[in-house]
């Protein structure tokens, strides 16, 4: 196989001394005023435009051929495509080298321009690349631009192509479920933005597009100050009856707000998340468990989604990695694990992979530069100080550079390439002091210490600095925060969380740092808080199912089933179990899922 490809090279770069020479050549391609001579052979083995061309068109006197409708740079690359097989594409020259491409049939040139637009697609290009494969059509790259679009909303309506979208593909958009925004209030003001770039042309389509803003999402301050007041709703019958319906919507979600059935009306039915968190095993009831619920931060609600063939574990340790979830060592009362497990998410299968070199328990994971690092934790006689990272493609464990202290039951995070480990027991004491990894010189430094013991402690990146949450101090259960700043290697204190907890789980999710389950000192916790570090607030989010500690929680994104993870939106008017109350309520329906 390989020969025969150094042959083809040589042969076409031989045809191509020959073309540069004008040996052979017979025919000539004009483009505006320029000449190429050619070999007909080379053009008709790149495109069937070519032979054509050639067939229909050539005669015994005829060699030269107007090719109308392209430049003669475009030409020229297309021509040296033709001998050399390989085009170089740029920013500059994409858009018109595929139209040319796309004129002559090129198709491997057109392959090649669309992989370039789709590996640089951003806010600012994704809808004029979307509108491009309407003249060009290419399924693929029409996909991903639209696809785009939908993901990063929240930035491609601040954009000057956003307000090109057609009427219907504006509609077809803000219908979706699966569209990403935090807040519907988005949607509604991208629609009046929309409409105010063209008011006279553009008005009338207020009713159409107002209809598919989910009202009932929205705060009841933000509608009645931004959508009841508004010229165009209050000037349209059409609108205000779709407003008067939301603002009873809304009032019944406000009386009522535990309960499923607010998400039946399609006024409230949530978007879809583009993430999902997911909280894994733990200690619950006095066993450990192999429970996995995920939470519908849309919907503020759990489902369960527990895969019954996985053994029980607790204080293990979680990662997310090129979209398939690994379980790292942990405990089942029986045995400490030094095993790993990878869950397909696609499939809902759990697969062994490669053991860890050390058995650990209360271990600490996280992902950094495409590995899962695996640090300390208690191998069933000792705590440890080493520490280990997998590499997926190798499917191999290595150990790195022990860190300075013993850490069990500590926790661990990611933030600009390195690794921050905080807290822990080393089996004399609850630990105050913590340490950073760079991968690139293999060494750990101690940082600054915590302003207070922490053992059975959360650790997250988030907002640019290192939060520590709650844990042991040795007396307590602990409900205060910390944030570490890696610019000043200082630690500030910030709002406490509302319950003290231990052993539980953290992650991030949607701009916000959620907790979930854990031990308060006297009983397992199921309940669920998170930290918004722009308010410096804790606020109440729905509990899950399953009490527990030593659980694990980790964050999944751009899963092609989402639906599998999340309540499926198509059901959820069959969500209405209860008889409806005298207010229109329905009751009893949070007992559903």
């Amino acid at each position: 196989m390989s020969d025969h490809h150094e042959s083809s090279n040589k042969s076409n770069s031989v045809c191509n001394d020959l073309r540069l020479e004008g040996t052979f050549c017979d025919a000539i391609i004009k483009v505006e005023d320029i000449e190429f001579p050619v070999h007909r052979i080379v053009l008709c083995q790149c495109s069937s435009y070519f032979i054509a061309l050639f067939k229909r068109w050539a005669t015994p006197d005829k060699k030269i051929f107007d090719i109308p409708g392209l430049s003669p740079d475009m030409m020229q690359l297309i021509i040296e495509f033709a001998y050399s097989g390989s085009v170089s594409v740029t920013e500059d020259n994409v858009q018109e080298l595929l139209h040319a491409a796309d004129q002559l049939n090129v198709m491997d040139v057109v392959q090649t321009c669309c992989n370039f637009l789709g590996e640089h697609l951003c806010p600012e290009n994704c809808v004029g690349i979307f509108h491009l494969t309407n003249i060009i059509f290419h399924s693929e790259l029409q996909r991903k631009a639209y696809r785009y679009i939908i993901d990063h909303f929240e930035e491609v309506v601040y954009t000057e192509e956003f307000l090109q979208l057609s009427v219907q593909e504006l509609t077809g958009i803000i219908e979706r479920d699966d569209l990403n925004v935090r807040l519907e209030s988005t949607v509604y003001e991208a629609i009046l933005r929309w409409i105010s770039h063209k008011p006279a042309e553009r008005n009338g389509y207020i009713a159409e597009l107002l209809y598919k803003v989910r009202l009932a999402l929205l705060s009841l301050d933000y509608f009645t100050i931004n959508v009841m007041s508004n010229v165009l709703v209050q000037n349209n019958a059409e609108c205000l009856s779709r407003v008067r319906e939301a603002h009873i919507t809304l009032q019944r979600i406000r009386a009522n707000r535990t309960s499923l059935s607010r998400l039946c009306s399609p006024l409230a039915r949530p978007r879809l998340p583009n993430a999902i968190l997911l909280s894994i095993g733990g200690w619950s009831g006095g066993d450990p468990t192999n429970g996995i619920e995920a939470y519908d931060i849309r919907a503020d609600y759990w489902i369960n989604v527990t895969n019954n063939h996985e053994r029980p574990r607790a204080y293990h340790g979680t990662a997310f990695l090129n979209g398939d979830l690994y379980c790292v060592g942990g405990f089942d009362r029986a045995e400490h694990f030094n095993s790993v497990r990878r869950f397909d998410l696609s499939s809902h299968t759990w697969h062994e992979v490669a053991s860890m070199y050390y058995r650990r328990c209360y271990v600490s994971v996280t992902v950094l530069s495409g590995c899962i690092y695996a640090m300390g934790g208690y191998d069933g006689h000792t705590r440890l100080s080493t520490a280990e990272r997998y590499r997926p493609e190798t499917n191999q464990w290595s150990l790195i550079a022990p860190m300075h202290e013993l850490r069990s039951d500590a926790s661990c995070t990611t933030l600009n390439n390195k690794v921050y480990i905080c807290g822990g027991f080393n089996g004399n004491e609850c630990l105050q002091t913590a340490e950073c990894y760079s991968p690139e010189t293999n060494q750990w430094t101690m940082i600054s210490p915590m302003n207070s013991r922490r053992s059975g402690i959360g650790v997250i990146a988030y907002a640019d600095h290192v939060y520590a949450v709650g844990g042991f101090d040795g007396t307590v259960r602990l409900q205060s925060a910390e944030a570490y700043n890696p610019r000043t290697d200082t630690w500030q204190d910030v709002a406490s969380m509302l319950t003290p907890r231990s052993n539980f789980g953290i992650e991030v999710l949607d701009n916000l740092l959620f907790v979930a389950g854990g031990f308060n000192g006297y009983t397992t916790s199921y309940n669920v808080e998170y930290y918004d570090a722009i308010t410096d607030e804790w606020n109440e989010a729905c509990d899950m199912d399953i009490y527990r500690s030593a659980l694990s929680c980790c964050v999944v994104s751009g899963l092609p089933n989402t639906v599998d993870y999340v309540i499926p939106r198509n059901a959820l008017q069959f969500f209405r179990t209860g008889d409806e109350d005298e207010s229109g309520e329905f009751v009893d329906a949070e007992d559903v899922v």
